[in-house]
C-alpha cells in the first residue's frame, strides 16, 4: 500500500532517474575520494599542486555541461546524451585504473594516462550532468510543477547514496596502508570499481528507460527535439531561441575580453610564458571558465523572442548562480584541502577503527541519505502552511551554515600548532552542517532552475547553472592550494633534520641540500598568501570560507524579497 502512495505521488520515472544519477555519483564521488591522494602519493605531485588540478578539473566538470546543454537541445536529445555522457566516464574511469597500474614503471605515462582520463570524464559529465536534472523537471505536468523542490531532494538522495557507496567501497579498495604507510599500489581497484559503477548506471538508464521516463500519456521524455510538441511549452511561450549574428559576436567578445581579464587577475600576465599544469590550469582553464560563464549568460539574454517575464526569471537564475559560486568554493575543500588534513593532522580512530583519510568525506553522503526526507518533509510542511521561504532565502541559509561549520572548525584548530591532533569528530561535525547547508542550497537550485527556465532554454541555463558551480569549485583549487603546511610536513621535516616552523617563520635560512629536499618530499618553504594576506595557520584558512561564505549569505539574504518579484509568482 504505501508503494503505491510513492508511485501516485511522483511518476516511477524519477526513481529511474535516481538510480541512474546514484551509481553515476558511486563513480564520480568514489573516483574523488581518492584522486588527490592518488596525485600525492603515486604521481608525486605536491600538495598545493594537486589542490590546483583537482579544483580544475571538478570545475571542467560544470563546465562541459555547456556544451552538453546545447548538443542535448538541438541535436541528440537527454536521453541519448546521457547514455554517451555514461559510456565516456566509465571509460575514463577506465584510463585511471591503468595510470594507477604503471606509475611505478612509467611515472611519465602514468600522468598523461591520468589527464586523458580525466578529460574524458569531463566531456562524459558534461553530456551527463544537465541532461538527467533537465529530465527530472520534465517527468512532472505543468499543473504539477509545486511538487519539483520535493522531487529534486529526492533525486538529490540518490546523488548521495550513490556518493556514500563510492566514498566507503572505493577508499576500502585503494586507499590501504601497509605498517602504517600509504600503499600508493592500491588506487587502481578504487578506480576500477568507480568505473563499473558507472557501466552499471547506464545500463540501468537504458534498460528502463523507454518503460518509465515517459509522459502520463506515455510519450517519451528527453527523445531528439525535432520530435518536441507543443505540449512540451508553456502557453504562449516560444518554441526555438532565435540568437542573431551580432549577439554571437558580442557573447564571443565578452568571453575573449574576460578571459584576459581573469587571466591576468590570477597569474599577473597576459601571456603565456610557463608550461608547468599549474600555471596552465590557473592560466588557462580557471579564465576559460569565468569567461564562458559570463558569454553564455549575455548570449542567452539577447535572444530576441525573450518576453519581460522570462527575462526577469533567468537573471534570477544568474543573480543565484553567481552566490552559489562562494559555496561550492568552500564545500568542494572536502576533496583537497580537507582530505590532507584528515591525512596529516587529524586522530581518524573512529570506535577503534582507523579510518582512512578518503574516508572521512563519507559522512557528507551519509548524512544526506539520512536528512534529505526529512528536509523534503519540512518543505511540504512549510509550503502546506504557507510559510515556506522564497527559494534564494532556502539557498542563503546554505551559506550561512556552511560559514557556521568553518568558524567551528576554525577554533578547533586554532591551538593545535604544527604537530597536535584534530579529534576526527570535529570533521564529521563539519560534515553534518555542511550536508544541512548543502540540501538548503543544492537541490533547491535544481528545482529553481527547473520552474524558470524556458523550455527551449532548459539544458542550456542548467548549463549556466553548472557553470557557477564549475566556477566554485575553480576557486575552492584556488583556496585549497593556500592551505598552510599541517603535521606530518613537520615531524617529516623533522626527521630530515630541518625545523620547518622556523623555516616558514624566516628564522632560519634553508641551505641549498635542505631546500633540495624539502622539494623532493613535496614540502613547501613558505607561508602561503591569499589577496595580500599571509596565511599563517590552519585557523587563518578557515577563517577565509567563513567571512566569504558569511558575506555573500548575508547579501542573498537581503535581497530575496526583491528576487522573489522578479520570479513573478514561483517560488
Amino acid at each position: 500500500m504505501s508503494e503505491t502512495k510513492v508511485n501516485t505521488s511522483h511518476p516511477k520515472g524519477l526513481w529511474v532517474l535516481f538510480g541512474t544519477e546514484m551509481w553515476e555519483r558511486f563513480n564520480f564521488y568514489g573516483m574523488r575520494a581518492l584522486l588527490a591522494l592518488f596525485m600525492v602519493n603515486s604521481l608525486k605531485y605536491l600538495e598545493a599542486d594537486s589542490s590546483i588540478f583537482y579544483g580544475g578539473f571538478l570545475a571542467l566538470c560544470y563546465l562541459t555541461p555547456m556544451l552538453g546543454g546545447f548538443v542535448a537541445d538541438r541535436f541528440l536529445g537527454n536521453r541519448n546524451c546521457i547514455l554517451l555522457g555514461g559510456l565516456l566516464m566509465g571509460m575514463g574511469q577506465l584510463f585511471l585504473f591503468f595510470s594507477a597500474s604503471i606509475f611505478s614503471s612509467n611515472l611519465d605515462l602514468a600522468k598523461t594516462m591520468m589527464w586523458l582520463g580525466l578529460f574524458i570524464i569531463i566531456f562524459g559529465n558534461g553530456f551527463f550532468k544537465p541532461n538527467i536534472s533537465s529530465m527530472v523537471g520534465s517527468l512532472y505536468p505543468k499543473q504539477e510543477k509545486s511538487k519539483l523542490d520535493t522531487a529534486f531532494t529526492i533525486f538529490y538522495m540518490g546523488i548521495n547514496l550513490g556518493a556514500f557507496l563510492g566514498q566507503f567501497i572505493c577508499p576500502i579498495l585503494g586507499d590501504v596502508k601497509v605498517n602504517g604507510v600509504q600503499d600508493p599500489f592500491a588506487f587502481k581497484w578504487g578506480f576500477l570499481a568507480a568505473s563499473m559503477a558507472m557501466f552499471m548506471g547506464t545500463l540501468v538508464f537504458f534498460v528502463l528507460k523507454n518503460k518509465y521516463v515517459v509522459t502520463p500519456e506515455g510519450r517519451a521524455i528527453g527523445g531528439l527535439p525535432k520530435h518536441n510538441t507543443s505540449d512540451d511549452f508553456e502557453e504562449g511561450e516560444a518554441q526555438t531561441a532565435e540568437f542573431k549574428g551580432k549577439s554571437i559576436y558580442l557573447a564571443f567578445g565578452i568571453f575573449i575580453v574576460s578571459f584576459f581579464i581573469f587571466r591576468y587577475l590570477l597569474v599577473g600576465e597576459f601571456g603565456i610564458t610557463s608550461f608547468d599544469m599549474g600555471t596552465l590550469v590557473k592560466g588557462l582553464i580557471y579564465p576559460f571558465i569565468y569567461g564562458a560563464g559570463i558569454a553564455l549568460a549575455t548570449l542567452i539574454v539577447s535572444d530576441t523572442s525573450i518576453t519581460k517575464i522570462e527575462k526577469d526569471r533567468i537573471f534570477v537564475i544568474y543573480i543565484v548562480s553567481f552566490f552559489i559560486i562562494f559555496f561550492w568554493a568552500a564545500f568542494e575543500q572536502a576533496g583537497s584541502s580537507l582530505t590532507f588534513i584528515a591525512s596529516n593532522q587529524t586522530d581518524r580512530h573512529f570506535f577503534g577503527w582507523d579510518m582512512p583519510a578518503s574516508m572521512v568525506q563519507i559522512f557528507n553522503g551519509l548524512f544526506v541519505v539520512i536528512m534529505a526526507v526529512p528536509f523534503s518533509i519540512l518543505w511540504d510542511k512549510l509550503r502546506a502552511s504557507g510559510k515556506e521561504p522564497v527559494s534564494p532565502l532556502k539557498q542563503a541559509f546554505g551559506l550561512f551554515l556552511i560559514a557556521i561549520s568553518y568558524f567551528i572548525i576554525a577554533h578547533n584548530v586554532k591551538d593545535l600548532g604544527s604537530s597536535g591532533m584534530l579529534a576526527v569528530k570535529w570533521l564529521i561535525l563539519l560534515y553534518l552542517i555542511q550536508t544541512a547547508g548543502e540540501l538548503c542550497l543544492s537541490p533547491i537550485g535544481l528545482s529553481l532552475v527547473s520552474k524558470l527556465a524556458p523550455k527551449r532554454f532548459s539544458s542550456l541555463l542548467y548549463g549556466v547553472f553548472f557553470i557557477a558551480n564549475a566556477a566554485g569549485y575553480a576557486l575552492a583549487g584556488t583556496l585549497g592550494a593556500i592551505m598552510p603546511a599541517t603535521g606530518d610536513k613537520f615531524n617529516k621535516a623533522k626527521e630530515l633534520g630541518i625545523d620547518l616552523q622556523a623555516v616558514l617563520d624566516k628564522k632560519i635560512i634553508p641551505s641549498a641540500e635542505q631546500l633540495k629536499l624539502l622539494v623532493e618530499n613535496q614540502i613547501s618553504d613558505h607561508y602561503p598568501n591569499f589577496a595580500g594576506f599571509t596565511i599563517h595557520n590552519l585557523y587563518e584558512f578557515f577563517m577565509v570560507f567563513v567571512v566569504l561564505c558569511g558575506i555573500a549569505g548575508l547579501i542573498l539574504a537581503l535581497i530575496s524579497p526583491k528576487l522573489k518579484k522578479m520570479m513573478h509568482g514561483v517560488n
